[in-house]
């Protein structure tokens, strides 16, 4: 699905919504990701300027639906499926980008953040929106292009982890579908990464997903 949707963005105009990362738009689109999911990734990828570098130098263009207005960049949802996700670089980029003794300890903070698919799964990256245009239906938008996107796929669920400091994000998947199959406790990764559990959730694709798909 492409092309302008039913949504608005805060300055008025209608929002376009593509199943790709404009050439182009690296850069925007780490800047979103980073504001999103930074407290997160931080202790992994920061200092903030080398993290947003890195993602932007990594990005799976065919990995991402991206919501534009006026030609912006004002939203992205990433998502991870036959074995590739929006955000790239392998172990040896990570210790190109910080070095083998800074590197190593990230790659393992990295694993402890990584999912991999099950059959006929698509694994949801999470939702990145701009701060002045929240509120305003983008999130929906992405979130009802990737379940497209899984029907077409053929996929019968998609999968996202959500953390216990983003009560939003977890109300938004929820009025759309999504819910709460586990929790894991993680309270040894509080200071370290601001979080002390994730809630995994489900949204099964069905049939009128995948009609409405096509």
């Amino acid at each position: 699905m492409t092309g302008p949707e039913a949504g608005r963005g805060r300055r008025g105009g209608p929002v376009e919504v593509r199943r790709s990362i404009p050439r182009g738009a690296e850069a925007r689109v780490a800047e979103l990701y980073w504001e999103a999911f930074g407290r997160k990734l931080g202790p992994a990828l920061d200092p903030p300027d080398t993290a947003r570098a890195f993602i932007a130098h990594h990005l799976h263009h065919d990995r991402g639906i991206a919501a534009l207005l006026d030609g912006e960049v004002v939203g992205v949802a990433g998502y991870q499926l036959g074995g590739r996700a929006l955000t790239g670089g392998g172990a040896r980029d990570v210790l190109a980008t910080y070095g083998t003794l800074r590197g190593l300890p990230r790659l393992v903070l990295l694993s402890v953040l990584s999912r991999t698919p099950a059959a006929r799964e698509l694994v949801m990256d999470g939702i990145a929106v701009s701060p002045v245009c929240r509120g305003h239906g983008i999130g929906s938008l992405l979130l009802k292009e990737i379940v497209a996107l899984a029907a077409d796929h053929d996929c019968r669920r998609i999968r996202l982890d959500v953390i216990d400091v983003n009560p939003r994000a977890r109300a938004l998947y929820e009025r759309h579908g999504f819910t709460a199959a586990r929790t894991e406790r993680t309270p040894y990764l509080r200071h370290l990464m601001g979080f002390s559990a994730v809630t995994t959730m489900y949204r099964p694709v069905a049939a009128a997903d995948h009609e409405e798909a096509r």
